[in-house]
């Protein structure tokens, strides 16, 4: 039996408003195997962006455990869990985030160059091969459609191996054919690499391409699809 590469325990997030403490997530758990994939559904509201920004460690919860790769993110002070964000984990987008002072290949290149790999170039290079910009390396993120710039930002997320990457609507701010090129592509790259996926999208046919599905109303689990 593969070990967990992800797990959360009775997550719950309570936050200060106007009309006292406001929670946004209730007791929620669950445990993703290393390679596997899995979408988090819901209405704008539901919780789902506060869900990925826990299990990725961009915040703590009010209350229960997240176990990263073997690390408890809830005993990390923040520049713990940056590093392991960095050692560990991946993110693509709905806004692409590239750096519009930097071509394709160098936005690629960014997050190996900092982490000290020798070979940032050529890592990047094979990449946006993969994802068919090998002719767009010397382009800006102005120069190229959403589409190109959303697959700079896969390569990107991919270059460093992640054990887990984590998509936040990848494909919202694409139109329907070339979102579904993109989610093709991220998926293939999942199976290609390994990497555990956990995918926050508001749609329904992209999210049943993953192996394991919940849904999320008012902040508390209401369904759940399993292999």
């Amino acid at each position: 039996m593969k070990s967990s590469i992800l797990t959360a325990r009775n997550l719950s997030k309570v936050v200060p408003s106007a009309e006292g403490e406001l929670t946004i997530l209730h007791d929620l758990s669950l445990d993703l195997n290393p390679g596997g994939s899995l979408a988090i559904v819901g209405s704008s509201g539901s919780g789902k962006s506060t869900l990925l920004g826990l299990l990725a460690g961009l915040d703590l919860p009010s209350d229960g455990n997240v176990t990263l790769a073997g690390h408890d993110l809830c005993t990390l002070d923040e520049d713990q869990r940056a590093r392991v964000r960095a050692e560990h984990v991946g993110f693509v987008f709905q806004s692409f985030q590239l750096l519009d002072s930097l071509n394709a290949l160098e936005n690629v290149m960014l997050p190996l160059e900092l982490e000290g790999h020798a070979d940032a170039r050529e890592r990047a290079r094979t990449l946006l091969e993969r994802v068919g910009l090998g002719q767009r390396l010397t382009h800006y993120p102005r120069q190229l459609s959403g589409g190109e710039q959303q697959r700079v930002a896969i390569a990107r997320a991919f270059a460093a191996e992640p054990d887990v990457l984590f998509a936040d609507e990848p494909t919202g701010n694409l139109d329907s054919h070339t979102g579904e090129r993109i989610s093709d592509l991220l998926f293939e790259l999942n199976q290609e690499r390994g990497a555990t996926l956990v995918l926050v999208s508001h749609d329904e046919r992209l999210a049943h391409r993953c192996q394991r599905l919940i849904r999320l109303e008012g902040g508390r689990l209401v369904d759940r699809v399993e292999p």
